[in-house]
């Protein structure tokens, strides 16, 4: 027997109703829009993907040579981007929201997965993996992560990027 729904009552937290008056509490004078784009960026690739250039693109941060983290709190984290080879054995993920108590990004191939995108490489099934990685902030302003995009879009063009894999935290 299927249990009985409360039809009076959401089964579920509308994340844009929350978004709407967290915003309206803290004193801004128009509600969230949210982005709305009539063109998607998304193309068909133009070749196979064994003869793809493939780059990732991460939310994470590159430590500071002591461990700690990337810039000064409050600071605006920016744009950038790092060879993979010789890459950090860790970044910094500590200010990003996840669930830590459930897990952890002691292992950084789970999500800069460069070690298995070499393997790729080597059997053929992408044409190569690009010498650099990208990095961005997971900052919410929507006119700030359109001048990331196209930064990260020119370096991109620049590597001959055929392929990006984009690996959000």
């Amino acid at each position: 027997m299927k249990p009985q729904r409360r039809e009076s009552h959401r089964s579920f937290v509308s994340y844009i109703d929350k978004s709407r008056e967290y915003y309206a509490a803290h004193g801004y004078d128009k509600p969230y829009r949210w982005a709305a784009y009539d063109d998607v960026p998304l193309a068909t690739p133009t070749k196979p993907l064994s003869e793809s250039n493939v780059a990732v693109i991460t939310t994470s941060f590159l430590t500071r040579e002591d461990g700690g983290q990337p810039e000064e709190p409050g600071k605006r984290k920016i744009v950038y981007n790092s060879p993979v080879e010789g890459h950090p054995g860790r970044m910094f993920t500590d200010d990003l929201s996840w669930d830590k108590d459930a897990t952890h990004t002691n292992d950084l191939g789970s999500f800069l997965p460069f070690d298995h995108l070499e393997a790729l490489a080597s059997e053929g099934i992408i044409g190569s993996l690009n010498h650099r990685f990208y990095g961005v902030p997971t900052d919410y302003s929507q006119r700030r992560t359109g001048i990331d995009a196209a930064t990260i879009a020119d370096w991109c063009r620049e590597d001959n990027v055929d392929v990006v894999l984009l690996i959000p935290l």
